[in-house]
């Protein structure tokens, strides 16, 4: 990874939702799972300093969080790859489609995975009896009110859109060994 700049300043909510873009684009790509999302992203909205937010990236390629003035802009491209990757969508389209989330969304969004998991580990331990499953149901119906239903066209737009990105990838890749099987 690349060195923080100045690890010890505090961070903008552009380059929070930067962190979040580049953890988002690690998800869809497979270099970590749902569960390891919920848990990053989490800290990234807890996240206070750039050092914070540069050490939940250190085990993983580019894109990284862009900090400083182009927080806005997309995040600096990778080398070449030796096989076409599908690129992601320009950082204004991607603007276009994500609606602004308030603190109190961004809190809700990285508490929800992360209330599921407690309820049910206190379950399976036999911590907790089977009511404290509500917990977590009032809090994503918490989550839906302060999203409305805006958020579940774009969640499913979102999904939607990582989808045909793996399903581009794969067909690439099939394709790639392919042909090397015909080269051979």
């Amino acid at each position: 990874m690349t060195e923080v700049p100045s690890p010890q300043l505090r961070i903008s909510d552009q380059e929070r939702e930067s962190a979040l873009h580049a953890l988002g684009e690690h998800m869809s790509a497979g270099r970590i799972d749902i569960d390891e999302f919920g848990e990053r992203s989490a800290r990234i909205t807890a996240a206070k300093t750039r050092g914070e937010l540069g050490e939940l990236f250190t085990d993983l390629p580019v894109p990284h969080p862009v900090f400083g003035a182009g927080a806005t802009a997309a995040p600096e491209p990778a080398a070449p790859p030796p096989m076409p990757v599908p690129q992601p969508a320009a950082s204004g389209e991607v603007a276009a489609r994500q609606p602004e989330w308030s603190a109190g969304q961004r809190a809700v969004a990285a508490l929800v995975p992360l209330v599921w998991i407690a309820a049910i580990a206190l379950i399976a331990t036999g911590t907790a009896g089977w009511p404290v499953i509500f917990a977590p149901i009032a809090l994503t119906a918490v989550g839906r009110a302060l999203w409305g239903k805006g958020f579940e066209h774009h969640d499913h737009h979102h999904h939607d859109r990582h989808r045909e990105r793996r399903e581009e990838f794969r067909a690439m890749r099939d394709e790639h060994r392919r042909q090397r099987r015909l080269d051979r």
